[in-house]
């Protein structure tokens, strides 16, 4: 007999047009496995996800920045199609903000976990993530929100350079207009000429101190809140490359044991009231080595298979069990577990797996679900042959371009002060 409830659908849902989410097929495969029929609410005209044999139905999802209300109605069309409450998975922080706040209308077709529905946007906000671990006097990258340009190069200089710019909602931030959500700038003149940008990323300017990247320095931790508010399934693992390098997302991750990291993560998650899955990423400073919370995604992490213990279990899974009121098996960790995508750091894919290290999974290809593995090549092939065709065709980055110049792209990079300043990093957020 099945530990699931496989009368239960699940509806995955991701707004965002990366055709390489390999989190996405992630929860594919581990609730297919599992029996439980899985339907995807996602743009996959052009990704390895459609080819899996786990995919039960492929929905069109809401568009790029679509408001709450109609992600809402996408989601009402969807349960009309299934005619059966469904564990709803969102799969990025736009989505998890809307169906957090569309929760109530939601909840006659979708089993949700209970909390308030606007945590989700609370923590997902970059600016208001710095007031919650002030709050709960967890560590975090001194904040700054300027009220003007003037005051974002005074605050730079303030910071000490560079400093870390982020979009506060980063999800809201157009796709296709130069802006990146988050970027290293190198001059106080920087940090004002992207403040000017504000109103077309749809969310205000924050400034953060820097801590450079290291050498055992990124974690993150996932984990999934049950209905009691404990964390189950889950746990630490360290990123051990990255895209782009020194920042970004996990290419090569492994599980390793924590207990910082792991009473951090239960300790914000218990005081917040938090339920529900969720994806935190800590930077450990290289002066103090106090881990600092970065960002609290309250969704799954795109390597969330990586966490998967003895019993099969993996947040997705505790997920749906949880909601469906089934136990939750009682697995060990796999401590030395590696996840590995292959587009990103194909030079460890192709490395043989150690033995007695708690296996190694990779993200698009799996014995028993090959289509996608090969669908990935020829796709990506051409997605890297059309981003250098556009490079060439705009000639490199124009005089003006929205990314400011000199900046780079560091998707989760920030620190406290002490490591470039001298200040002590217990500084906290502070916004104007």
């Amino acid at each position: 007999m099945s530990l699931f409830d496989t009368r239960v659908p699940a509806v995955v849902l991701r707004m965002d047009r990366n055709p390489f989410h390999h989190g996405t097929l992630g929860a594919v495969r581990s609730l297919g496995r599992a029996g439980v029929d899985v339907h995807v609410v996602a743009d996959c005209a052009d990704s390895p996800v459609r080819a899996s044999r786990y995919l039960r139905g492929l929905h069109t999802p809401p568009p790029p920045g679509a408001p709450p209300a109609e992600i809402a109605a996408v989601l009402r069309r969807v349960a009309a199609r299934l005619a059966r409450p469904a564990v709803l998975i969102p799969m990025d922080d736009a989505c998890a903000v809307a169906v957090g706040r569309a929760r109530t209308e939601l909840a006659p077709w979708y089993l949700l976990p209970d909390q308030p529905g606007e945590l989700p946007a609370r923590v997902a906000d970059k600016a208001e993530l710095a007031g919650v671990c002030a709050s709960l006097d967890v560590p975090h990258p001194e904040t700054l929100v300027p009220d003007g340009a003037a005051e974002a190069a005074r605050a730079a200089w303030r910071l000490g350079l560079p400093v870390v710019a982020k979009w506060s909602r980063p999800w809201l931030v157009p796709p296709g207009g130069g802006l990146r959500s988050t970027v290293l700038v190198r001059s106080a003149r920087e940090a004002g000429e992207l403040y000017l940008r504000a109103e077309e990323a749809g969310s205000r300017l924050l400034l953060q101190a820097f801590l450079p990247p290291g050498a055992d320095r990124d974690w993150f931790f996932h984990g999934y809140a049950d209905r009691f508010g404990a964390v189950r399934a889950g746990g630490p693992g360290r990123k051990t490359r990255a895209r782009p390098r020194g920042a970004g997302l996990t290419a090569v991750g492994r599980w390793t044991p924590n207990p910082q990291v792991q009473a951090l993560a239960e300790r914000v998650t218990a005081e917040l009231g938090y339920r529900g899955v969720f994806d935190l990423d800590f930077r450990r400073c290289g002066t103090t080595g106090r881990y600092h919370l970065l960002d609290f995604n309250p969704r799954p992490g795109a390597q969330f298979r990586l966490f998967t213990d003895t019993a099969g279990l993996d947040v997705v899974r505790a997920l749906h069990l949880d909601l469906t009121h089934r136990p939750l098996p009682q697995g060990a960790p796999r401590p030395g577990r590696v996840f590995v995508v292959e587009n990103y750091a194909p030079l460890s894919a192709l490395r043989p797996a150690r033995e007695g290290h708690g296996g190694r999974e990779l993200a698009w290809h799996a014995r028993d679900d090959r289509a996608p593995g090969r669908a990935l090549w020829a796709l990506w092939g051409r997605h890297v042959s059309a981003r250098l065709r556009d490079r060439v065709h705009r000639g490199g980055a124009r005089p003006g371009a929205p990314a400011p110049s000199g900046a780079r792209v560091v998707r989760q990079a920030s620190a406290p002060p002490a490591d470039h300043a001298g200040r002590p990093d217990e500084d906290r957020a502070r916004s104007r």
